[in-house]
C-alpha cells in the first residue's frame, strides 16, 4: 500500500473497524481540541481529555462541542496529567497520546520514566510526513525534531523507527534515502561515511524490511532524471518514501522549507515509544494537528 495524499490516509483510517482512542494531555487548548473534535467527527478517534476540567469545558463551550463526563479526567497539575496519560496507555485504556497545553519536557519526562513510562529500548525520534504538490506520494523526513546529532547507531534506530511506522501504515518495503551533499563517501564528510555504513547494514540484512540508499543528494533522491544524468542507478531515485537527514538542523530546515516555500502539508509525531505521540509545535495550525492525529491513528500497531 502506498499513500499518494493525506486524503488516502484519512480514508484508510476511516475504514478501520476499530476507532482509536487518543488521550490528550492538558487538554484545555482550543486549537488542539478543534483538531481532536474534527477527527472525532471524521470517525478517526475517540478522545479522552485530561486536564483542568473547568477550563476544558470552557473551551468545549466556545467550540460548541460536548463530551461524555467520563471522558474528561480532572487533573490540575501538568506533570500529574502526563503521568495519568501514560497510565492510560499502560492500562490499555488509550491507543496513543497527544500533547495539549503542556511543556514538551513535562510530557516526555513521564513518557521516558524508567519504571512507569513508555520506553521500548529504542531511541525516540520525530517523523514529519509531507504531502508535496510536486511529488507523487507522501514523503517522510526524519529526524528534524528529537535527535540532535545522531551517530551511526542512532541513525540506524531512526531508520528502524521510520520503517516500522510505514509498515504499520501498510507499506511493504519503504524506500529510504540517507541524505548528504554528495553521492560518494568522503572521510571529511562524516554523514557520507554514516550513509555508506547504513546502506551496508541494509544489504547485509541488519536493517530489514526496506531499501536503503546512501549517501545520496537531495536532487538525485527526488529526481530520477537528475540521477540518470549523473549515471546514478538506484530504485530509490525519484521514488523515496523516507528521507534520513544528517542532524536536527538539516531536518528542521528541510521540513520548514517544504511547508513554507513548496506548499507542502505536514503532519508529525514521535515514534519509538510504545505508542505514537502527537507532539506538534505551539505554532502548529489546527489542520496540522488534525493530520498528525490521522497519521498517529494509522500507525497504531493494532490497526
Amino acid at each position: 500500500m502506498i499513500f499518494k495524499s493525506f486524503k488516502d490516509l484519512i480514508e484508510k483510517v476511516q475504514n478501520s473497524k476499530v476507532k482509536k482512542r487518543v488521550v490528550v494531555v492538558v487538554a484545555q487548548d482550543e486549537h488542539t481540541l478543534e483538531a481532536v473534535f474534527r477527527a472525532k467527527k471524521d470517525n478517526i478517534v475517540d478522545p479522552i481529555l485530561i486536564g483542568d476540567k473547568i477550563k476544558i469545558k470552557e473551551v468545549l463551550d466556545n467550540l460548541k462541542e460536548s463530551l461524555d463526563e467520563s471522558s474528561i479526567i480532572d487533573v490540575k497539575e501538568d506533570s500529574e496529567a502526563a503521568i495519568k496519560a501514560v497510565e492510560f496507555i499502560n492500562e490499555n485504556k488509550a491507543d496513543f497520546i497527544m500533547k495539549g497545553k503542556i511543556q514538551t519536557a513535562d510530557l516526555l519526562k513521564a513518557v521516558v520514566d524508567k519504571e512507569k513510562g513508555l520506553r521500548t529500548g529504542n531511541v525516540m525520534s520525530h517523523i514529519a510526513i509531507h504531502e508535496i504538490p510536486t511529488y507523487h506520494k507522501l514523503l517522510a523526513v526524519t529526524d528534524g525534531g528529537m535527535m540532535m546529532y545522531p551517530d551511526v547507531d542512532t541513525k540506524k534506530q531512526i531508520i528502524e523507527n521510520a520503517v516500522s511506522t510505514f509498515i504499520d501504515m501498510g507499506y511493504e518495503e519503504p524506500k529510504v534515502a540517507v541524505l548528504a551533499a554528495v553521492e560518494n563517501e568522503n572521510p571529511k564528510m562524516p554523514e557520507t561515511v554514516d550513509a555508506s555504513k547504513l546502506k551496508k547494514m541494509n544489504i547485509e540484512g541488519e536493517i530489514k524490511n526496506c531499501i536503503v540508499e546512501g549517501p545520496i543528494s537531495y536532487d538525485l533522491t527526488m529526481s530520477k532524471e537528475s540521477a540518470e544524468i549523473k549515471g546514478f542507478n538506484s530504485p530509490v531515485t525519484g521514488d523515496a518514501d523516507i528521507l534520513i537527514v544528517p542532524n536536527i538542523t538539516a531536518g528542521n530546515i528541510l521540513g520548514k522549507s517544504l511547508v513554507y516555500s513548496a506548499g507542502a502539508k505536514m503532519a508529525g509525531f514521535i515514534v519509538g515509544a510504545k505508542v505514537p505521540i502527537v507532539l506538534t509545535s505551539r505554532g502548529a495550525s489546527s489542520e496540522e494537528k488534525y493530520l498528525s492525529l490521522v497519521l498517529s491513528a494509522s500507525a497504531v500497531k493494532s490497526l
